[in-house]
């Protein structure tokens, strides 16, 4: 029963603070506005989504987040530091190739979108197949390690997230 009036709960939740974020008040009025749109929308939607990805909320949502949150703060300043104290022939940038194990495509998107919101990388391409991800390093000491965190920290974490 649940499911036929919120085909898409998060979806319906994020439509419904998006749309009080935009009427920057909450009114009575804007209350119904928002509940109306984000129960329409998703049901209207959902022929469009057969396949849509079980995530789970909770704890290992809240981990990635956290670490995804810590790693930008310091990010932020290996770069600063990477740029106004090293030379440029001492930068040692380097192409990853990442292999991953995420299928979904959503999934995929997020561990892409997590690497390049952290300064000093960013992801540039997925491979045909969807089996690796081509990311580009500002300062990279060690490849394996680096791409063994990314495995460890992000991917990891994805991988409980979407299951």
């Amino acid at each position: 029963m649940i499911r036929l009036l919120l085909p898409h709960p998060a979806l319906s939740a994020t439509l419904l603070i998006v749309w009080l974020l935009l009427a920057n008040s909450v009114t009575g009025g804007d209350l119904v506005l928002g509940a109306m749109v984000s129960l329409i929308l998703p049901k209207v939607t959902a022929p469009f989504w057969p396949d849509r990805p079980r995530l789970r909320f909770g704890g290992a949502l809240v981990a990635f987040l956290a670490v995804v949150l810590f790693d930008i703060v310091v990010a932020n300043f290996h770069v600063a530091r990477v740029i106004l104290i090293r030379r440029d022939r001492d930068l040692r940038a380097r192409w990853l190739v990442i292999p991953i194990e995420l299928t979904t495509p959503e999934a995929i998107t997020v561990l892409a979108a997590t690497i390049s919101l952290t300064p000093g990388t960013v992801s540039s391409d997925v491979s045909a197949d969807g089996r690796a991800l081509l990311v580009h390093a500002l300062d990279v000491e060690d490849e394996t390690t680096e791409i063994a965190r990314i495995k460890r920290r992000y991917e990891a974490r994805l991988l409980r997230i979407f299951a």
